[in-house]
């Protein structure tokens, strides 16, 4: 192992290979990926995969922009299927989320999002089975669908590491090495230190512990979140990802003909342990399911229920990302994605590669202050100019 780099990334998840291939695009070669188990090892493998650009944060909608940009050129940029799939993606909403809609829409639109408001004649096409009564409006993105992200992490490190990245699986850095208020570099735990001029963090849920030590204080809650796949007992065909702000819920299609169903509503954390939680769904979330399902899609008129499991958000009071250098000169962070983090995988990897070799970003509508860690202590928020009744914490 190389006892000095340009860059150290901390965690070998999604966000971390995602930087380590932003920066060898950038021929920023010198890079050591620290993982303390495997690739895509944690989080990163619970992800439902959805890939949309709507949101009400002009500067989130554009990362994920940038993200579905590369998912469509998956091919050309590493070379193999990395489990994309482009069914589309529709919104739908009640009577008092309709002009939210259409204003974020609009604001959609001129940070590039391919999107546009449908009927419900167009959206029961795209879902016979589901009861589309209650819904005033919808939004459409013909270029939404859903993907892999352990499969996009792996291809992001396979193709970091063809040019030179080193990647250290199974690796477990203990913590920072400082000089004064600059980090030079990490400490591993058989005793290595590594130098690094540059240090960064992409720890996702155990962030919060790791930086403690060191003050700086990354505000994250770690929430679990519970996944179901279904069967549908109709054949419902590459349908598209279907997101209902009236019941707050999300399904979409797994390739193996069966739907996963995540509840939208958030409103209540269930506060975990990452290292120490129940990896299956409730029988209470069970019911959720069962309950919300069978409404929406009265269609559905043999379902059953085939699997669950459970991951963990790192959430932060916004409910958006914190990619920002920090009160260490050198060390910056990557995390608190909030369940947003595999759309905008791509654009995290390229605005981390901006600070590490510009200082800003270079993307105008990605500007480097809207993720900044130091909002929290301000107490100036990164919310949505045009929050939806209900899940303003997703949207």
């Amino acid at each position: 192992m190389s006892t000095t780099a340009d860059v150290v990334i901390v965690g070998g998840g999604l966000e971390g290979t995602a930087v380590a291939w932003a920066l060898s695009q950038r021929d920023v070669t010198d890079v050591t990926v620290l993982e303390r188990n495997t690739v895509g090892s944690g989080m990163t493998g619970k992800s439902s995969g959805i890939v949309r650009c709507h949101y009400g944060v002009s500067s989130l909608a554009a990362m994920a922009t940038v993200g579905l940009e590369v998912f469509e050129k998956a091919e050309q940029y590493f070379g193999t299927d990395i489990g994309f799939r482009q069914t589309g993606y529709v919104v739908g909403v009640g009577e008092p989320n309709v002009d939210n809609l259409r204003k974020s829409l609009a604001a959609q639109r001129e940070v590039g999002v391919q999107t546009e408001e449908i009927d419900a004649t167009d959206v029961a096409k795209l879902w016979p089975w589901a009861d589309l009564e209650p819904f005033a409006a919808f939004g459409w993105e013909p270029r939404g669908g859903h993907g892999d992200a352990y499969q996009t992490a792996q291809a992001f490190a396979v193709t970091a590491r063809a040019a030179g990245v080193r990647i250290h699986q199974g690796t477990n850095v203990t913590g920072l090495t400082l000089d004064g208020a600059r980090v030079i570099g990490v400490e591993l735990a058989d005793g290595t230190r590594i130098s690094a001029g540059t240090v960064v963090v992409t720890t996702g849920v155990w962030t919060r512990p790791f930086l403690a030590p060191y003050g700086v204080d990354v505000p994250i809650r770690v929430h679990r979140e519970q996944i179901v796949t279904i069967k549908p007992g109709v054949r419902t065909g590459p349908v598209p990802v279907f997101s209902d702000l009236v019941s707050l819920q999300y399904i979409r299609p797994e390739p193996n003909g069966e739907l996963l169903f995540g509840n939208s509503d958030l409103t209540e954390l269930e506060l975990a342990d990452p290292d120490d939680y129940l990896n299956r769904a409730t029988d209470g979330f069970i019911d959720l399911t069962v309950d919300k399902v069978g409404t929406r899609f009265p269609g559905f008129d043999d379902a059953a229920i085939t699997g669950s499991y459970a991951g963990c958000y790192d959430v932060t009071p916004d409910w958006n990302p914190i990619i920002s250098p920090t009160g260490i000169d050198g060390l910056i962070v990557a995390a608190g994605f909030s369940g947003h983090g595999f759309k905008i995988a791509p654009a995290v990897g390229k605005l981390v590669a901006d600070l590490v070799t510009e200082g800003h970003s270079c993307d105008p509508r990605i500007p480097e202050s809207d993720f900044r860690l130091a909002r929290f202590a301000e107490d100036n928020l990164l919310t949505s100019r045009y929050p939806y009744v209900g899940a303003g914490e997703m949207r």
